[in-house]
């Protein structure tokens, strides 16, 4: 039967459960409901319902309906989830200077799509601190020191850190890194508001 092809379980179609997973985590990026879905796309809310549960059968039209209903490709809604390993080793990364401050971020992690966070490694050293401007608003930062001794946190009241302490400040407003000791470390994570 040539419909059996246009089906997710028809043979060498998506599996069923990947295109599941793919609806659940889509819905829930777009805070839809599963009627407001069903709407949009122009399906039964018992076609979407079953999908959902990894008991539909979809045809190529209703995951394109899908698709375009969530604004995403319609590979995005078939393939399963590869995952992904990334390894930055030491010393690699893109780097950037403070100007006035014995201070270098490097990129670890640049914000992938539908997130709003970078990852750094900060490396400083003692003198003269790194103060920070005000971010755009809702920025928080995520500080934990992996070496060293570091003073951090809103210009005002920065925190003395050591190894394995974490401090989470609102980076909207003025903050400061200063290294206490030689070879500071810490891993940063800036969460755009």
């Amino acid at each position: 039967m040539a419909e059996d092809t246009q089906h997710a379980t028809g043979g060498g179609g998506a599996p069923l459960a990947a295109i599941a997973a793919s609806l659940q985590k889509e819905r829930a990026r777009a805070g839809l409901s599963l009627t407001e879905l069903a709407r949009r796309a122009g399906i039964a809310k018992s076609t979407l319902s079953q999908l959902e549960s990894g008991t539909g059968n979809p045809s190529v039209e209703t995951i394109w309906a899908l698709s375009t209903a969530l604004s995403v490709p319609f590979t995005q809604l078939v393939q399963p989830p590869r995952p992904s390993v990334r390894l930055v080793r030491a010393g690699e990364g893109p780097r950037f200077a403070a100007e006035r401050a014995d201070y270098v971020a490097t990129l670890l992690s640049p914000s992938p799509p539908h997130a709003r966070r970078d990852l750094y490694l900060i490396q400083a050293e003692p003198g003269r601190p790194r103060e920070s401007d005000p971010h755009p608003p809702g920025t928080v930062e995520h500080v934990v020191l992996s070496a060293g001794r570091a003073l951090v946190g809103l210009l005002d009241d920065p925190v003395e850190l050591g190894p394995g302490d974490y401090i989470a400040y609102p980076g909207d407003v003025g903050h400061v890194f200063k290294a206490l000791e030689p070879g500071t470390l810490a891993v940063m994570v800036s969460e755009h508001g």
